[in-house]
């Protein structure tokens, strides 16, 4: 049977060969694998990785914790600055019914709305400090990070238990493809940090990092305690393109649908921007991506646009024959917001033989 398009494919055996693989290193390294599940957003597949071997799970906003928790699995990290009164609201009720759920904080504002906010719910929440350490997004700046951590620790609502950081490629604050040094001086910025808040007499437990290209190296850094890797269950031609796995290991891709063509240079096919997603632009380094993904079938197509429902495909010298009504798989270049445009995935073997489908339960969880 053909499948309708545009269609999100997962398959089966790589899905589990890579679930598999990541546990078997921080086994290997005897350090906790905590995935961050923002990549597939699926309660079905958020198991199988806690059957392998998962400590716990990690989400970026707290109704994606929500359809978790609602799904039954209890052992939460929000990593994630919880800010709004309605937000605390839904994590302190959210609280009640988790064995273990830890937020995110970096600041002091934050911290103390949280505080009250557990104080006033008869709670004491399980915080992490995040920390800044060179990607410039989140987290405190680290000359900062002592004197969070000793307020923190003297409110009586929340538990500081542990510091997180987040630096994914980049060295020195720069972009970088190098990453075995990315991910030491990840590892070593970290566990400086809370060595540092150790020795002020605040008695850290976690010390929490990596993301999937640094995975590896962070998960052998003396000190580090839990890696938080997501991409790495799909992974995409941004993996592909760092180094951190082959084009074998790719799981999932988009199928679809070629419904025009000129005749000469260009196809048109039924997955535009509501389909794919726009983030990774070709050419931004350090990964310098051609196109917005890669089409398995023919290296001489290239996704080089994109509008709604529209997917143009330069044909390049060389490039196979295509006809209308031909089906392409497109690997893409980010996965993760890909699959948040999708309802569900069907599930493969062989490239051929359809399993099931799995639904895509946190999809467009953003609050």
């Amino acid at each position: 049977m053909q499948l309708d398009t545009p269609c999100l494919v997962i398959d089966a055996d790589r899905l589990e060969n890579n679930i598999r693989g990541m546990a078997e290193r921080a086994r290997r390294h005897n350090v906790a694998l905590r995935p961050h599940i923002k990549t597939h957003k699926s309660v079905e597949i958020a198991r199988m990785q806690l059957d392998a071997g998962a400590c716990g799970i990690t989400v970026a906003k707290v109704s994606e914790a929500e359809i978790m928790a609602d799904a039954g699995i209890d052992d939460i990290f929000i990593a994630y600055p919880v800010i709004g009164p309605v937000k605390l609201e839904r994590l302190t009720r959210l609280a009640q019914r988790c064995r273990r759920l830890i937020v995110g904080i970096d600041s002091l504002a934050g911290a103390r709305a949280l505080d009250e906010a557990a104080r006033a719910a008869g709670l004491k929440l399980e915080v992490r400090m995040e920390v800044d350490i060179g990607f410039a997004r989140t987290g405190i700046a680290r000359e900062d990070a002592l004197d969070l951590a000793r307020a923190v620790s003297r409110m009586s609502g929340l538990d500081l238990t542990g510091i997180f950081a987040f630096k994914a490629m980049t060295l020195a604050g720069k972009p970088s493809l190098d990453l075995q040094a990315a991910g030491e001086e990840e590892g070593r910025l970290t566990v400086e940090l809370a060595n540092r808040i150790r020795a002020d007499g605040i008695p850290l437990r976690d010390v929490s990092a990596g993301s999937t290209p640094t995975a590896a190296v962070i998960a052998a850094q003396p000190g580090i305690t839990e890696i938080r890797p997501g991409t790495y269950v799909f992974n995409d031609m941004a993996t592909v393109a760092s180094g951190a796995c082959q084009h074998a290991d790719c799981a999932a891709g988009v199928l679809v649908t070629v419904v025009s063509s000129n005749g000469r240079d260009r196809l048109v096919v039924d997955g535009g921007c509501k389909t794919f997603s726009t983030d990774s632009q070709p050419g931004t380094p350090p990964l310098c991506l051609t196109g917005f993904g890669r089409v398995l079938q023919d290296e001489q197509l290239v996704l080089n646009r994109m509008t709604e429902e529209h997917g143009m495909m330069l044909v390049k010298p060389g490039a196979k024959k295509h006809e209308v009504g031909d089906q392409l798989l497109v690997i893409p270049n980010h996965i993760c917001t890909t699959v948040n445009l999708h309802a569900q995935a069907v599930l493969i073997k062989d490239h051929r033989e359809i399993l099931r489908t799995i639904r895509i339960d946190a999809r467009g969880c953003v609050t």
